[in-house]
């Protein structure tokens, strides 16, 4: 069962912003492009205690990408010989 709240939300905004009187708004209009231009991605809890930040997330990646593709040209000389 859900806990009451106590103190409701006091609504602050203006009495200016009347947007139910709002005309031409789209909603989503740009979602769409927002989705082309980002990327993110949610890491698991325990995955996020290892990085403190996207800067040290992409230097694992990079250096998971160079190890991958080491072992793949490898495997392919072994392959040919």
């Amino acid at each position: 069962m859900k806990k009451e709240v106590e103190n409701e939300i006091e609504d602050e905004l203006r009495p200016e912003y009347d947007f139910a009187q709002m005309e031409g708004g789209v909603r989503g209009k740009y979602v769409e492009r927002y989705r082309t231009k980002t990327n993110l991605v949610l890491l698991d809890p325990d995955v996020a205690q290892a990085f403190p930040n996207d800067e040290a997330v992409n230097k694992a990646l990079r250096l998971l990408i160079q190890i991958a593709q080491r072992q793949q040209s490898n495997t392919t000389v072994q392959q040919t010989e």
